[in-house]
């Protein structure tokens, strides 16, 4: 990609805060963070919210925190926690000593509301969760108020009491906010502030059997942690209104909330709990899967972190909803991988070819650049023997017209190697080939003709006697519909699923030289596309995954849109 498109590129919020900073306002700091809650794994989505955040704490030399909102036991786990460091580590920044957690102000959180009853803001409720739904009203009619809400102060203190020392139990009540229960905006009904959950944290482990709700505590935790600019996706934008209300009656520092628009893909889910789903469901393998649009599974897949944060630049940050087409993302990896990705030759369904012409136990080591889009990545020696394999795809007995690759009589080129011709078909008892019997010409070493002849296919090959063993995966899209929310009438998301989205290719055979290569390192296969070697390889078989393929589909659609 041109150095223009990898420059940083302003939006909105990054025009509020040039003015917040020529106003002086917060003394001209920018201080941001980024609050996943320890429920599942981080997706795509995140991302966009992990490089909005540090990238903007960065480029305005301000400071971003990583936190942790854990306030709920029940969906939390340290699991979560650390791949959630892991995969914003990966991503490329740093939080240096700035990691918190919402549970590291739990007893902030309980002064706070204790302090709300103190100032008739807050009461205990011991309606249902049902009444408290039918008492909240709807989009048209106001709620009424509960039959509990003008309890004394002294009241809703001794009850408050109760139910942090475990004298009530689950559901039985709760503390909300009073506001205004005829408000128009539903968030401002006497919201809840503390609910009864008796399990055990993850942190806190059992000191605590009450936990705040998030719209309470989220907004307190970016005030204790002196934060200036609160960005957020769009769906919290009705919340802000109950966050002022808080900060302010708590007379604490207030920081700007500002609202952007999520990152909706094609193809891809990306609520939380519908990829728990699949998870739980057995239809991936886990939250690490490469079809899964989590930052572990795209790691694992053989995505870069520099194609995830020029994703995140391109699709740059709005107010209004809007859908990315997967192929942009897929168009960024084939851009970053074009360049730092080494070549080499893997053939995925082997056929067998004798040079019968070609020496007996003679071994070449013919050279070949590892990546032509830089050629300081240097050189590759890969062995040469008289019997090689090549893709089954490339020989067809009776071709039709305009086939260039191998057949009968015809000539192609190895790649780096000698052009050869087939001269026989060797068949088993169904009448499939299993060998060809080929001659090659000497005088076409590195793969050109002296003579100046010219042959239109060339083919990928490697050795018999140097070829590893692999097993490669083939992953496509893990919906068939673009919109997989698309159902049809009494199903859901998951009747779109590809019954095609994955395909194992167990007896492949790849260049000896990747053997050498660690887990999780790129390469481009000649012909195939991108692909990266798999944690799972082991006892001298590799294991690769699909990246993403060759054909760039996202420049074909810009083509044609520019046509």
């Amino acid at each position: 990609m041109s150095e223009e498109k990898t420059q940083p590129v302003s939006h909105f919020i990054k025009e509020i805060i040039k003015k917040d900073l020529e106003d002086n306002k917060n003394g001209s700091r920018v201080h941001t963070r980024f609050p996943p809650e320890p429920n599942g794994y981080l997706h795509i989505g995140h991302a966009k919210s992990i490089c909005l955040n540090f990238g903007i704490a960065k480029e305005f030399n301000g400071l971003c925190n990583l936190r942790f909102d854990d306030t709920n036991p029940v969906k939390e786990e340290l699991e979560y926690v650390e791949s959630i460091k892991e995969d914003v580590r990966w991503l490329g920044f740093d939080w240096e000593d700035r990691l918190y957690f919402a549970s590291d102000y739990f007893e902030q959180f309980y002064q706070a509301a204790l302090q709300l009853i103190k100032d008739g803001l807050a009461y205990v409720d011991h309606l249902t969760a049902d009444q408290i739904r039918e008492y909240r009203g709807t989009l048209t009619q106001p709620g009424k108020p509960s039959p509990y809400r003008d309890r004394t102060i002294e009241e809703n203190l001794a009850l408050f009491e109760k139910m942090k020392n475990g004298d009530f139990e689950e559901g039985e009540c709760i503390l909300r906010a009073k506001i205004d229960m005829a408000s128009p905006n539903i968030n401002m009904r006497d919201p809840a502030v503390y609910r009864i959950l008796k399990a055990s944290h993850h942190r806190t482990g059992d000191k605590w059997c009450i936990y705040p709700m998030y719209d309470f505590a989220h907004g307190l935790e970016d005030s204790i942690e002196k934060i200036t600019h609160s960005i957020c996706t769009l769906e919290f934008e009705d919340h802000r209104p109950l966050y002022d209300w808080f900060l302010e009656k708590l007379n604490v520092f207030h920081p700007q909330q500002i609202e952007f628009a999520r990152l909706n893909l094609t193809y891809t889910v990306m609520s939380k709990r519908k990829l728990l789903r699949l998870v739980k469901e057995n239809i991936v393998s886990g939250w690490d899967d490469p079809r899964m649009p989590t930052i572990a599974g795209l790691r694992r897949r053989g995505y870069t972190p520099e194609a995830i944060r020029t994703f995140c630049e391109m699709i740059g940050v709005g107010k209004s909803e809007s859908t990315v087409d997967l192929a942009l993302l897929e168009y960024c990896l084939r851009e970053d991988l074009n360049k730092r990705a080494p070549r080499a030759m893997a053939v995925l369904r082997p056929l067998k070819v004798t040079i019968t012409n070609y020496p007996e136990g003679k071994v070449e080591q013919l050279e070949a650049l590892n990546n032509p889009e830089d050629e300081s990545m240097g050189v590759r020696m890969i062995p040469f023997s008289r019997v090689i394999y090549i893709e089954q795809d490339d020989f067809m007995e009776n071709p039709p017209k305009k086939y260039f690759r191998l057949s009968p009589g015809a000539e192609v080129r190895l790649k780096h190697a000698y052009y050869i011709t087939c001269d026989e078909v060797l068949k088993d008892s169904s009448g499939q080939p299993v060998e060809l019997l080929c001659s090659y010409d000497p005088a076409t070493k590195g793969g050109w003709s002296q003579d100046g002849r010219k042959v239109k296919g060339t083919l990928h090959w490697v050795s018999v006697d140097h070829a590893v063993d692999a097993e490669v995966r083939i992953y496509e899209n893990l919906f068939n519909k673009p919109n997989p929310e698309d159902a049809e009438e009494g199903k859901d998301f998951l009747s779109n699923l590809n019954p095609n989205s994955l395909e194992i290719i167990a007896d492949s055979k790849v260049e000896p030289g990747l053997m050498e290569m660690p887990a999780r390192t790129s390469l481009q296969f000649l012909r195939h596309g991108y692909f990266t070697i798999d944690p799972d390889s082991k006892n001298g078989k590799l294991v690769f995954n699909r990246a993403v393929s060759l054909k760039d589909t996202w420049a074909k659609i810009q083509r044609n849109t520019s046509e």
